[in-house]
């Protein structure tokens, strides 16, 4: 049944009697009748009752008035369409094409004008060799009041530093005069980030948008070729710092998804990989430690400058009082190097290396992260090497030549060996029965419970025996309500008493914990316990999204099973007014992710809201 509806006088009638709180969303705090009679332009009339089903009217309305458009016919099975579909096609039709951006003419106004632009100028860096880059943006500059500023060709902490005052957005590839298209997470997110692309990219091969996954990678090769690294994002005062490494895997997924991609491409991206992998993890005494470990390591130099105000209060307050200062004056003094301080320094060292690894910010790594051999990292360096192998063994006949030598796959599988067997060495606490990250200061095995303790699973790099013991303590510590915590409860109580609670703490759970871990478990057997954890996951997304307007928001309390998350940034996705456009990146992807690996049974559970408590 089709009903064809006036847009504007339905829904300012919907939102009158339905939107209580004035907010532009029906949410299930609205104390509305939560009853509504549409009448189409032929005079049928239809009642549409409850907070999902006149949300989804809503958002109907809102998507037609964005067209432009007067009149709208909507179908029945849109507005009563089941959660678990509407979510999915809403993600695959329409999420997914907002949040793609390009770096061109045709892109660049929607990123140099944003929230990030700090001044008043809208400034683009462009890297020393890429003289069409150069060329093209220098041409479109008077159109759009751009500053084109040509990097210099050797990018030091001190450069990065002295243009922090001149933030801007880094151009990506360009194929003529077309950006190279990828996607952003979301809110004020609006630019290339490290890892979360990497898990983006996974929900977009779901989605058949090869394309833009493609795309992803191919921008990633460019940072690396023109900025020497993948970076934290494509911003000015990004230029110091990397994140956790996905690129292998990456590469891999995408091209098994479509070869006809070619080998060709295979080759350049892959060779771009490993140029990664040896100039920006494997250089000793930065990101590679004595012991043949890795480490978080982001250079640079004095306070990040994308911090939200007043983050650092607490660090800076010692300080100023050590030297007898304002706050204000200790900032403005450390800042030009009028005033040095060994110990300062060394906690943004930390700083921007607990940045670097993803997990901004958490008490797990702050003041200590550059000095942890950290599990999450070296699991990732594991599938690195792992991935190369594999890579150079199937498509390139065992042999791959770079210009740093040949390679053969067997070349790989030692170095992938030697780490597991360092890891097993270092990492692995028989006591505990699990993998922890290993201070090289202190010699000491950390006992932090964290969700990146079990990535071991998802990069196969843990015998059965220590797979099954971890297990147990991942659902007996980890596992709550909504899914996976991102630390345990007792660790994060110990090392945070009387402390501001941190975002990437329990109780709050993320996407990427949650995608790992379900392969990683699946990996290794456990089925059971995979599909457990994705429903949990998926019904309080399913749930919140019922509730709450179709929002999908960055993170939840996983505990408490709510997008209302204070802590430090807020939470990305849920400012907006009729609908989301765009919901947030990784979890959009980890909610297709999640619905290809549940049985049929379970999603119909999903689609009922049928808690888990009473499932598991």
């Amino acid at each position: 049944m089709i009903f064809r509806l006036l847009i504007s006088k339905t829904l300012a009638e919907l939102l009158l009697q339905e939107d209580t709180d004035g907010d532009k969303k029906i949410t299930k705090e609205d104390q509305g009748p939560k009853s509504f009679e549409i009448l189409s332009t032929e005079g049928r009339t239809y009642k549409i009752k409850g907070t999902y089903f006149l949300s989804n009217l809503l958002q109907e309305l809102a998507l037609a008035k964005n067209k432009g458009l007067e009149e709208v016919e909507i179908p029945l099975s849109k507005i009563e369409e089941e959660p678990t579909q509407r979510i999915s096609r809403m993600i695959r039709e329409v999420f997914w094409d907002d949040l793609t951006r390009t770096i061109d003419e045709k892109g660049i106004s929607n990123i140099v004008g944003d929230d990030k632009a700090e001044s008043v100028v809208n400034r683009i860096y462009v890297p020393y060799l890429d003289y069409a880059a150069q060329d093209y943006f220098k041409k479109i500059a008077s159109k759009y009041d751009l500053e084109v500023v040509v990097l210099p060709a050797d990018i030091t902490p001190e450069y990065v530093k002295s243009i922090n005052t001149k933030p801007g957005i880094l151009s990506l590839k360009l194929e003529g005069e077309n950006g190279v298209p990828f996607v952003v997470p979301g809110g004020r997110f609006n630019e290339m980030y490290g890892w979360d692309s990497y898990f983006e990219g996974i929900g977009l091969l779901l989605d058949g948008r090869v394309d833009l996954a493609k795309g992803m990678v191919d921008n990633f090769c460019y940072q690396i070729e023109h900025y020497g690294k993948i970076l934290n994002a494509n911003r000015s005062y990004y230029l110091t710092r990397t994140q956790p490494p996905f690129l292998s895997s990456f590469i891999r997924e995408v091209y098994q998804t479509d070869e006809s991609i070619g080998k060709k491409w295979l080759e350049g991206v892959l060779e771009t990989a490993i140029k990664e992998y040896e100039t920006v993890w494997m250089v000793p005494k930065k990101r590679q430690t004595e012991n043949g470990l890795n480490r978080y390591f982001a250079e640079g130099i004095g306070i990040p400058p994308e911090t939200e105000p007043g983050h650092f209060v607490e660090v800076l307050e010692e300080y100023a009082k050590k030297h007898e200062l304002t706050i204000s004056d200790l900032v403005e003094k450390y800042q030009s190097r009028e005033i040095r301080d060994e110990d300062l320094d060394t906690y943004f060292v930390h700083d921007r290396s607990l940045r670097e690894s993803g997990h901004d910010t958490s008490w797990r790594l702050d003041d200590v992260c550059a000095d942890l051999n950290t599990v999450d990292l070296n699991s990732l360096l594991y599938k690195y090497e792992t991935d190369f192998a594999y890579l150079i063994e199937t498509y390139f006949c065992d042999k791959f030549r770079t210009d740093g030598g040949i390679y053969t796959s067997q070349y790989w599988l030692t170095k992938a060996k030697n780490r597991k067997e360092r890891m097993n060495s270092i990492l692995w606490s028989e006591k505990l029965q699990n993998y922890f990250d290993f201070n090289i200061k202190s010699k000491l095995l950390t006992d932090f419970g964290s969700a990146t303790n079990f990535y071991p699973l998802w990069a196969k790099c843990c015998s059965q025996e220590q797979a099954n013991q971890m297990v147990v303590l991942l659902m007996s510590n980890f596992k709550v309500k909504g899914g996976i915590a991102s630390t345990s409860k007792r660790s994060i109580e110990e090392l945070s008493k009387g402390k501001v609670q941190r975002q990437w703490d329990y109780p709050n759970g993320w996407a990427p914990h949650q995608m790992l871990i379900w392969k990683g478990l699946l990996n290794y057997g456990f089925e059971k316990e995979a599909h457990e954890l994705a429903y949990r996951w998926l019904w309080m997304i399913t749930r919140n999204a019922v509730d709450y307007n179709g929002t999908i928001p960055e993170k939840y309390d996983v505990v408490s099973c709510t997008h209302k998350v204070y802590a430090e940034y807020g939470n990305v996705g849920t400012e907006f007014d009729y609908i989301t456009t765009s919901g947030f990146g990784w979890m959009n992807a980890s909610y297709q992710y999640g619905l290809s690996l549940l049985p049929k049974n379970r999603i119909a559970n999903l689609d009922e809201l049928v808690d888990p408590d009473a499932i598991f």
